[in-house]
């Protein structure tokens, strides 16, 4: 099925920009329109239906923001990508409550950018591809967790509560962040944590994944802690992490996670933690190098000993070796043959010779 794309700004190098990202991803489906301004936009939303707008924050006589909302106006299920180089808090407040799909500050993060207008479009998404449910048990697991969410959403009063599996996919959710367009780098970017986590668990010998991560003060107060090795839980909202809350916080989500494991393997989704031994382990390896079972010559066992029990007036490990290259230089590898200077010591030739 067609989709229809409709890119605004006045800059034409920034259009070009983004038209040339849309092409990368190949789809024929998708077709892409410009308009350099707002009127011209609008003029063009008139001519065809647009299944998503992506638009610069300031146009020439209107902000993208009052564009968003005209085209709306004609076609109400048109999804919105916000660019913006705005920063004053105004400015931004204004953005994030207009209800768009992603927001994106410039220089434009090019991934994420494309993971969102294929998530908008609904087609196969670059960085998290799309999961299908494959049978009743996967519905029926996304149901049973998803209502688990919803409820300690509304018990603790956060704004958005997350099941996220190890590839990175949302599993299940509730809620929404405050800044919708910094998803898909947020959710990356803990999942990395929890790889980290699942490591520092094994080289600490743990038999369960314990780790708890806090981050407050922001425009959301967010706890992460594992469910399994494969799942883990978010959770954002206002308050949740300070003194007088924290305790009650933690104690839900840990009840939470309780629950959320259940209803994984009651659905048969496990993930066992393997202690570091149990990772680093390897078949034994057949010994089959003779060289390795070699016994080292004589003269290489006295110059190695020589070189970590006596004192000498090498100054380096290359002067060391070129000296006892030097040495042991007219010695033959073969035990039968002898050196010349060594048959003269044995009488073998006259020293005249």
């Amino acid at each position: 099925m067609e989709r229809k794309i409709l890119l605004v700004d006045d800059q034409r190098d920034i259009l070009r920009l983004v038209h040339a990202s849309l092409d990368s991803l190949k789809n024929k489906d998708i077709k892409v329109y410009e308009a350099p301004s707002g009127e011209e936009a609008l003029l063009e939303s008139t001519r065809q239906k647009i299944d998503m707008l992506i638009t610069d924050y300031k146009l020439p006589g209107m902000t993208g923001v009052e564009l968003m909302h005209k085209i709306r106006g004609r076609h109400p299920d048109v999804k919105v990508i916000l660019i913006t180089g705005m920063t004053d808090k105004k400015t931004r407040e204004e953005i994030l409550n207009a209800g768009a799909l992603a927001i994106f500050d410039k220089p434009i993060p090019m991934a994420d950018f494309l993971d969102s207008v294929e998530r908008g479009l609904g087609l196969v998404q670059t960085i998290f591809p799309a999961e299908k449910p494959s049978s009743g048990q996967v519905e029926e697991r996304h149901s049973r967790v998803s209502d688990l969410l919803a409820n300690f959403r509304q018990d603790v009063r956060a704004d958005a509560v997350f099941l996220l599996n190890d590839r990175g996919l949302v599993q299940a959710r509730t809620g929404k962040l405050h800044d919708p367009s910094m998803e898909v780098s947020l959710i990356s970017t803990l999942m990395a944590i929890h790889s980290a986590s699942l490591k520092v668990a094994r080289h600490n010998h743990q038999e369960s994944l314990d780790a708890y991560h806090v981050f407050s003060g922001g425009d959301h107060d967010m706890l992460f802690i594992p469910v399994t090795p494969l799942y883990a839980l978010l959770v954002a909202g206002n308050g949740l992490a300070v003194e007088e809350r924290i305790l009650e916080t933690v104690s839900g989500l840990l009840a939470l996670r309780t629950q959320v494991e259940k209803a994984l393997k009651s659905l048969g989704v496990t993930g066992e933690l393997k202690s570091v031994s149990d990772a680093q382990k390897s078949p034994p390896k057949k010994v089959t190098d003779k060289l390795a079972q070699a016994t080292p010559a004589p003269e290489m066992e006295a110059l190695l000993s020589q070189a970590t029990t006596q004192k000498t007036k090498v100054q380096n490990a290359d002067d060391f070796w070129n000296e006892a290259a030097q040495k042991h230089a007219n010695k033959s590898a073969n035990p039968e043959v002898i050196s010349f200077e060594e048959a003269r010591k044995l009488g073998i030739i006259p020293d005249g010779q």
